[in-house]
């Protein structure tokens, strides 16, 4: 069981306080048992003279050593009883008085370090209120504010608090900064859309024109939620403040036909094997997760090549897997492939290249889902990746 630092500091008052008290009890027994056998009664001894009268038949000095004798050995009894008695009452009576003042003592000092800590309950409650707060960022105006003594406590105190405020100043410059990446970005998707519809509804827009105008409108309006949901990523700290269960096998499926004619074009097969494997968490942040695990595959890949997508419940999880073949992936490389802008120096068999976040935005959401991401090269080329997110 672990004690608590009240706890500890209490023991550690009491045990030296009884340590202290059972040195001086054993001092005072050592300095009263010498006194005792250095001090020898001094016994006179009378030497009696006979009285007139008829002369002793004995001889005078036999009974004095006689005398003296059975006075030595009486004297030393009563001396030793002395001694027993005394050390008895100084051991016994002094233990009982020992412990008694050792608990007071206790006591005095958990009510002490009870009163010592005080300002660190304030801390500890503190951080532990912007730790538990939904969003990282809403709570981060609190302040300690520790009033007292310039010590050990106040300066730990006042260090918190300008930890906490150089945090609050970055997460509101990341506000800022998320606020003006908002308009730039909503901007021209806001733009797009006004040009496809001015498009679409012109008298002399064919039919082609109109179903295109349809389709663009659509990815048009995914993209600003895509966008949306980022930034929301983005504000939360990377925390999914409103789930919803969600079936991965039914992403797959969407993700899997609305990608179809790129691995057609590309000449890639996609297998599919979708199990029902519910989650909670943000749909769209989830198909945006299976849709950048695809687009890897197709786009590190070899011609005539495969992706597999499969997902399944296992074990209390909801697992998601995109294996792919392709060219040989170093172990070494693996971590780097998850950094923002990183990716392997090889051929592509779609042309749009990517930008080298596809899998660093797949990480992030899968961390945001309370998930876990593992990528494994293949011995024949190629990777295969594997999310595991909670199950609803």
């Amino acid at each position: 069981m672990r004690l608590s630092l009240r706890a500890r500091l209490t023991l550690t008052y009491g045990g030296l306080f009884l340590v202290a008290g059972v040195v001086l009890l054993g001092a005072t027994y050592a300095l009263f048992d010498q006194q005792l056998s250095g001090s020898n009664t001094k016994v006179l001894a009378t030497r009696v003279n006979p009285g007139p009268g008829p002369a002793s038949t004995s001889d005078p000095r036999t009974d004095t050593d006689d005398l003296m004798e059975r006075t030595r050995v009486w004297q030393e009894q009563q001396r030793s009883e002395l001694h027993d008695a005394a050390v008895t009452s100084l051991v016994t009576q002094g233990s009982i008085a020992l412990l008694v003042v050792g608990g007071a003592a206790a006591g005095f000092g958990w009510l002490i370090a009870g009163r010592v800590l005080s300002p660190l309950h304030r801390v500890t409650e503190t951080a532990r209120r912007i730790a538990g707060a939904p969003a990282a960022d809403r709570s981060l105006h609190e302040r300690i504010a520790l009033r007292g003594p310039d010590d050990e406590v106040k300066e730990l105190a006042d260090t918190f608090d300008t930890m906490v405020e150089r945090l609050d100043r970055s997460f509101d410059g990341q506000r800022r900064f998320v606020a003006n990446a908002s308009h730039e970005l909503r901007t021209p998707l806001t733009l797009g859309r006004a040009l496809v519809e001015v498009a679409m509804h012109r008298e002399s827009a064919s039919p082609d024109v109109r179903q295109l105008g349809e389709t663009l409108l659509q990815i048009n309006a995914r993209h600003e939620r895509l966008i949306t949901g980022l930034l929301l990523l983005a504000r939360s700290d990377n925390e999914i403040t409103v789930r919803a269960p969600v079936d991965l096998a039914d992403v797959v499926a969407h993700v899997t036909s609305q990608t179809a004619r790129e691995a057609e074009e590309a000449g890639i097969a996609v297998e599919t094997d979708a199990a029902e494997a519910m989650t909670a968490g943000d749909a769209l942040l989830l198909e945006r997760v299976v849709q950048n695990l695809v687009e890897n595959g197709l786009r590190h890949n070899a011609e005539g090549g495969w992706v597999r997508v499969a997902c399944r419940t296992e074990d209390g999880l909801a697992v998601l897997e995109v294996a792919n073949s392709g060219p040989q992936v170093p172990p070494y490389e693996i971590p780097a492939l998850f950094e923002p802008f990183r990716r392997l120096d090889g051929d592509r068999i779609v042309t749009a290249k990517g930008a080298g976040l596809g899998l660093s935005i797949v990480q992030s959401i899968v961390r945001a889902h309370d998930g876990a991401l593992a990528a494994v090269p293949r011995d024949e080329g190629g990777l295969t990746v594997t999310v595991a997110l909670p199950a609803a």
